[in-house]
């Protein structure tokens, strides 16, 4: 026997595991009597089973606890735990992420093994609230020690710092993977007065209340619900700030898409005057569309200012004389529809006079007349 296994109280010795019970291990520690390691001396936390800790032929480094004539009591946990304390500093001070065992749900959190008895607080186990422990008990977490105190024998352990970390690195890899112009499916996360953020892929992106359709918005709720997932298109990334601003209207039909099957050369369109400017009269004749019509189309006679035949929100008929959905244009015409319904009256009267009505229409409407007859 060496003289570290000297056989004393609070000396340390080593040990060979030669049997394990229900309740207690034997231990051939090279004395007359075998070592015996209660159940409770095994380890820092609670243990069912013995075979859990340790098994035959282990060899151990233990804290004699007592001796007598017939046994001596050694201890495991005590020398696991003057080890763990220093191992936890350690990881403490350099604050080292390392993986632990849940071994039981207690009021308020989490117990775990980490050589000595450590508490995860409820609150630090995720980033998210957790209404039920249950499922933890057996998993294995990453952890970061929180606070170390030997003296009052305190172990606080942080999951969710872990998780805070983890997704920050994600966030910054989402981030970087972003780019304008990429249309991204995403989830309608939260809802303000002032648009909608949506988380793209564990980053959010805000979706201004102008962004979310093509006309005008009064309630974000109008358009969009939480939980909706829906197509945006990025228009610009701060990764510096953690900023996405995202369009949803870009990723839907715009008012002037397939404008062209839907309005052609010759339609009659009612509208409403949107804007009088010098050279026209812009109307609205669909949600977001509008027409020009210009001053020489307004009247079927010279007008110096389209003020003089229209005003604002005045309802309108016109006759389409061109659609282009590449341009966004289109050209609308008055002048046409009162033309036309001059030369429907002048072949009523001619179908008169051909009658016999006795009279010449010339006689009555002389040159204008005539102009519309050249015109046909």
């Amino acid at each position: 026997m060496t003289e570290a296994n000297e056989i004393y109280v609070g000396n340390s010795i080593t040990g060979t595991v030669v049997k394990v019970d229900d309740n207690q291990v034997f231990v051939d520690i090279g004395h007359k009597v075998e070592g015996i390691i209660p159940i409770n001396e095994l380890a820092n936390v609670f243990v069912e089973n013995p075979s859990d800790v340790v098994s035959e032929g282990d060899e151990l480094t233990l804290l004699v606890k007592s001796v007598s004539e017939d046994e001596v009591i050694l201890s495991k946990k005590d020398v696991d735990a003057d080890q763990a304390w220093e191992d936890l500093q350690s990881k403490f001070d350099s604050q080292e992420v390392f993986e632990t065992e849940v071994k039981e749900v207690v009021k308020g959190g989490l117990v775990v093994d980490v050589g000595l008895r450590g508490f995860i607080p409820a609150s630090l186990v995720e980033t998210h609230f957790v209404e039920d422990f249950s499922d933890y008990v057996g998993k294995t977490l990453a952890v970061k020690v929180a606070d170390l105190d030997k003296e009052k024998n305190r172990i606080i352990l942080s999951h969710r710092a872990v998780a805070e970390e983890e997704e920050a690195q994600a966030r910054e890899e989402r981030l970087s993977s972003i780019e304008q112009g990429q249309v991204i499916e995403g989830t309608v996360e939260r809802i303000t007065d002032f648009g909608a953020f949506v988380d793209i892929g564990g980053v959010d992106g805000l979706v201004h209340i102008s962004e979310l359709a093509h006309d005008h918005v009064d309630k974000v709720t109008d358009v969009l619900e939480e939980g909706q997932t829906i197509n945006v298109e990025v228009l610009s990334v701060d990764p510096e700030n953690e900023r996405i601003s995202l369009s949803y209207k870009n990723t839907l039909p715009g008012p002037w898409t397939d404008i062209e099957s839907r309005l052609k050369e010759g339609d009659i369109v009612e509208g409403t005057v949107k804007r009088l400017v010098e050279f026209g009269a812009f109307v609205e004749i669909e949600p977001s569309v509008e027409g020009l019509i210009h001053i020489s189309q307004i009247a079927n006679r010279h007008i110096a200012t389209p003020h003089e035949v229209l005003e604002p929100e005045q309802t309108v008929k016109a006759k389409v004389l061109s659609v282009s959905e590449a341009d966004k244009r289109i050209s609308l015409s008055i002048k046409e529809i009162e033309r036309e319904e001059e030369a429907v009256e002048l072949k009523q009267y001619e179908k008169n006079e051909d009658d016999g009505s006795g009279f010449q229409l010339g006689d009555f409407i002389g040159d204008e007349l005539n102009e519309l007859k050249s015109d046909e």
